[in-house]
């Protein structure tokens, strides 16, 4: 391969003029041997920065998408590089590492975890020796790349367990102490270059240490010289040049010196946490644990309370430093051992460093002032509290005031002395309430805390609505959502948080306020039901004014609130249900043509879509609503599914299952050609989520399904892809049921579907099956075709012996061997059923049955008993059900303790019982897709069916009876006069139950005496209703 030609081509890359010919012609050479290995040389020896930067991710983009052998479904291979020229780069890759500049040493660090991620150790164990070679060489110049090839052969088995780790811990048994000797060796040097080395050495212990700690590979001698030199990082003073005045801090904090020791303190805070910390560990680490603690406590804390008081003089320290010290104090507070040296310093952390850190800051201010919306995202942002100082500050306080004697009283004393100061600042204010609603749960369980809270809010919190300064208004707001569930014990003062709260979202200038009144609203609903009347009044305008801070912050949180609102006040919102719709879809709308792949956005997204779901399902009785809520939704659907925005489908397809609730319109039978459209494309991956919109189509308009053939055969097409695919046994099983609920829904309408439905199970269980639930869906669609049409079924089955030639059995025989095999598999109600049905199918068809019904004659009554028993206990469990939601309310009084003891017991009963029995549930997973078998209003009720079968039988083939009963034991006798006597009742009850709603019982009364003499002519009709 030319290399001079590579480098004009990717030089050609970069002239917007000849870039698009320039990569047509690339993508046609790069599949020739020899490519990939020129591409790398062009990388490290052509002359111009920019062609190396246009080879390397050109490179590194191959790599990653063509290194792995791939197959395609039908076998044919797709590109790969040639294994010679893998070897080259191999070989090569971790020399380019090793002399390449910065720019291009990122993306060659890529490649090379890809190339592990494939390659070792099975062709790659030269990787180990490339890196020890250069390790032992004296020239520093390379080792920054070998150590980054060292930290991308780590961060391969970083969250593999302990038994997948043998190959790198047998390459880490040589490289270990020498990366140590390394990081020894550069200690004392303070230059940047130096600890950029010793910052990288560090990422590599943490990688390999941070999920499992190998006691073999690192002993304890080990473990303790390396804590002391994460200690001595740690502790270590920074050069004077950190201070430089030019620098603001968001540019010191990424300075090398300061991210050295934050992966210093990662290290500490991940060994104390995982490692070190008794009660907290797993079985392995236990005497590891103790030995931690008591050996490296004092030496540790003392560091830490060094840092802490850096930050209390004033003295730059990096947030994430910060973050990182106050985590590992917080896992201190918890043990005796280290609380013995942190009790003296607790108090004044809590006062000198907790409370400014949570203390609305200058920085606070600025954002505040130049870019609300920043300022609302930040604090709202999910993901910055994993890095946040001021969460680490919340967690430390409220651990030590939980856990630690005094703590709690002396806290609460020092931010009524700030509340009540006259020369204390907004800002120190704003850091006592922050405290104070960080500890809420805990104030509110001591009761001498608990009776005051009402005069707090009163006295501290109440007049910071009418601040002049916008943050202290958010944080009253903020403290009123922790109290929210405080018992107050005058009602007037939960009417005055309702007014200051509603005042403040509706009527602030200030949206941080706004947002955090309403997040306030939405935890005083929740808590406090008698709230929901006085907001009732302003309803609308809060929701229009909710909708409209949304689109203006895009803020995840406030969906959840406009959910809670249209949840709670469904009735009092449908005259401007329509208009909540329309917004909610434009701002949807607005979120994704700005989303720039941001988790945010997605979130915000995700939760818009949630809550039209929720505005959907509280107006579903609402047909004239929901006529004009559709199109606004198919707007919705047609921009998701329109512009393949994937990681939507699974809330998109939850908005057509609602939309297909009660009635299917038109377009939402077009939306049906949408989804089929997009399982073609992306596959079985959605086939579940799109199961209970399907369900829908099917049973909600069953003619309109049935009265176009390609509704039956775009679902068949889906199913037959499920199950002839490789999607795993879960939407197998999804596929089964909504052909079984074909087959049932649309009884006497689709019989030239059945040979296509009972071939493709029969053939899916041909093949390996792993669970009994896939086998017994399966079945359960060719018992639901016996059901349908059993002459039908088993002329199919005939039909397709030729089709399973591997044995002679008739097919049906087999079939019924394995299903009167399996009926203890079949679970549920309506499983069970099922089954039932198509067992009384089999033996009521007298001459015409299968010889194989004669063969099993004897395990037809017995298997018959074994599922009437299940029933009994599955209509059991469902009236067990139902009583506790009636009865819900009622209990709400019951005493929870004894309600403990009682629960203690059935557990008990429960263990000393035989629990194969049968799960007190009794549901199975698919009976959500409702079938006609299922509705109370059907006439097939199994028991009543299987009487009428058996005793048929015994009236007019006495020789077939015998077969079935003769051999019973006295017990099976018993159980199945029992099934019959149960089925009289049955009947009876719903004779009863149609007699009632039909008009009543008529009855001839009698005139009573005074006697009580029930003697007498009737005088009228009276009706019992």
């Amino acid at each position: 391969m030319d290399v001079r030609k590579v480098t004009e081509l990717l030089r050609a890359t970069i002239d917007p003029v000849q870039q698009k010919q320039a990569e047509e012609q690339l993508n046609q050479i790069h599949k020739i041997i020899g490519f990939a290995p020129t591409l790398l040389q062009v990388v490290m020896t052509a002359g111009e920065m920019p062609v190396r930067q246009a080879g390397v991710i050109y490179l590194k983009n191959l790599i990653t998408t063509s290194w792995a052998d791939k197959q395609n479904e039908n076998g044919s291979g797709k590109f790969t590089i040639h294994e010679q020229d893998r070897a080259m780069i191999r070989d090569a890759i971790v020399d380019a590492l090793g002399h390449a500049p910065d720019l291009i040493r990122v993306q060659l660090a890529v490649c090379v975890n890809n190339i592990v991620k494939h390659d070792f150790p099975g062709r790659w164990t030269q990787i180990v020796d490339k890196i020890t070679i250069y390790l032992q060489n004296s020239d520093a110049s390379c080792w920054p790349g070998v150590l980054l090839a060292l930290h991308q052969l780590v961060k391969n088995f970083e969250y593999k367990k302990a038994d997948e780790r043998g190959p790198l811990n047998e390459a880490m048994n040589l490289l270990f102490p020498m990366i140590y000797q390394l990081i020894l060796q550069l200690l004392p040097d303070s230059s940047e270059q130096s600890v950029l080395l010793q910052k990288q050495i560090l990422k590599i212990f943490f990688a390999l240490t941070q999920y499992t700690l190998s006691l073999d590979l690192i002993s304890k001698e080990h473990f303790s010289q390396w804590m002391d030199v994460v200690r001595q990082v740690a502790d270590r003073p920074v050069p004077p040049e950190t201070n430089n005045p030019d620098l603001d801090d968001d540019e010191r904090a990424e300075l090398p010196w300061w991210k050295c020791k934050k992966w210093a303190l990662h290290i500490l805070h991940r060994m104390f946490e995982r490692y070190g910390s008794p009660g907290n560990v797993t079985q392995e680490y236990k005497e590891f644990s103790e030995w931690y603690l008591r050996t490296f406590s004092g030496g540790i804390l003392e560091v830490l309370l060094k840092i802490l008081d850096q930050y209390r003089r004033k003295i730059y320290v990096s947030p994430r430093v910060i973050q990182q010290s106050i985590n590992y104090i917080n896992q201190g507070v918890s043990h005796a051992h280290s609380w013995k040296f942190l009790k003296p310093h607790m108090f004044e952390i809590i006062r000198d460093v907790l409370f400014p850190i949570l203390s609305y800051s200058a920085a606070d201010e600025e954002l505040w002032n130049s870019d609300p919306y920043e300022y609302i995202r930040v604090k709202f942002d999910i993901f910055e509290d994993f890095v946040s100082p001021v969460t680490a500050a919340q967690t430390l306080l409220h651990s030590a005031c939980k856990k630690r004697k005094d703590m709690l009283q002396k806290t609460m004393q020092f931010c009524m002395e700030v509340l009540t100061s006259p020369n204390a600042d907004p800002r120190q204010k704003d850091g006592a309430l922050h405290m104070i609603g960080s500890l809420a749960d805990v104030l509110l369980k001591k009761k001498v805390y608990k009776e005051e809270m009402d005069k707090m809010l009163l006295q501290y919190v109440f007049p910071e609505f009418n601040s002049p300064h916008g943050h202290m208004r958010a944080r009253a707001c903020w403290v009123l959502h922790y109290f929210s569930e405080i018992k107050f014990k005058q009602e007037q003062i939960l009417v005055e948080a309702v007014r200051l709260t509603t005042n403040a979202l509706l009527t602030d200038q200030d949206l941080p306020v706004k947002v955090e009144a309403a997040i306030a609203l939405q935890m005083l609903l929740s808590a406090q039901e008698k709230a929901q009347r006085y907001v009732e009044p302003l309803i609308k305008p809060i929701i229009l004014e909710l909708l409209t801070i949304v689109r203006e912050t895009e803020n995840d949180d406030l969906t959840t609130v406009i959910q809670k609102i249209v949840y709670t006040y469904s009735e009092q919102i449908m005259s401007i249900a329509v208009e909540i719709c329309q917004h909610l879809a434009e701002t949807f709308s607005q979120v994704l043509e700005t989303d720039e792949g941001s988790d945010e956005k997605a979130i915000t997204a995700m939760g818009l879509l949630n809550t039209i779901e929720t505005l959907l399902t509280a107006m579903e009785d609402q047909p004239h609503i929901m006529a004009q809520l559709q199109p606004i939704v198919l707007q919705v659907l047609a921009h998701i599914f329109g512009e393949n925005v994937m990681e939507f489908y699974e809330e998109a397809l939850s908005l057509v299952y609602d939309l297909t609730g009660k009635i299917i319109s038109e377009d939402m039978w077009k939306v049906l050609e949408l989804m089929y459209q997009l399982f073609q494309k992306d596959g079985f991956e959605y086939f579940i989520d799109m199961m209970p919109a399907l369900h829908n189509y099917i049973t909600v308009a069953t003619p309109a399904f049935l009265s176009n053939e390609n509704h039956v055969l775009a679902m068949f097409n889906m199913c037959k892809a499920v199950l002839t695919g490789d999607a795993g046994e879960d939407p197998e099983c999804h596929a089964a049921k909504l052909l079984e609920v074909i087959i049932l829904q649309c009884k006497g309408h689709i019989d030239q579907c059945i040979p296509s439905f009972v071939q493709l199970v029969l053939e899916r269980l041909m093949r390996e099956v792993k669970t009994s639930e896939l086998r017994t869906m399966c079945l359960q669609v060719v018992i639901a075709a016996l059901y349908y049409n059993p002459a039908l079924c088993l002329e199919t089955m005939d039909r397709l012996q030729g089709n399973f030639g591997q044995s002679t059995e008739p097919i049906a025989s087999h079939f019924i061997k394995q299903w009167i095999h399996d009926t203890d598999c079949f679970l549920g109600l309506h499983d069970r059923k099922l089954c039932v049905l198509g067992l009384c199918t089999l033996i009521s068809m007298g001459p015409a049955r299968p010889p194989a019904v004669n063969e099993c004659a004897q395990q037809i009554i017995p298997s018959l008993i074994l599922l009437f028993d299940g029933l009994k206990r599955a209509y059991a469990a469902k009236a067990s059900d139902t009583d506790d939601e009636e009865n819900e309310e009622d209990d709400s009084d019951i005493d929870e303790e004894y309600l403990e003891k009682l629960q203690e017991t059935v557990t008990r009963s429960d263990d000393d019982g035989d629990d194969s029995e049968y799960d007190a549930n009794e549901e199975t997973p698919l009976e959500c897709y409702a079938t006609p078998l299922d509705s109370n209003d059907m006439n097939q009720d199994e028991y009543v069916v299987f009487k009428e079968v058996i005793q048929n039988i015994e009236r007019t083939d006495t020789v077939w009876y015998r077969a079935l009963t003769g051999h019973l034991t006295a017990e099976q006798q018993k159980a199945l006069q029992e099934i019959i006597l149960l089925a009289d009742q049955r009947e009876a009850a719903r004779e009863s139950k149609r007699i009632k709603e039909s008009g009543g019982f008529v009855f001839d009364p009698f005139t009573t005496a005074g006697s009580f003499n029930f003697a007498g002519l009737p005088t009228s009709h009276l009706y019992f209703l």
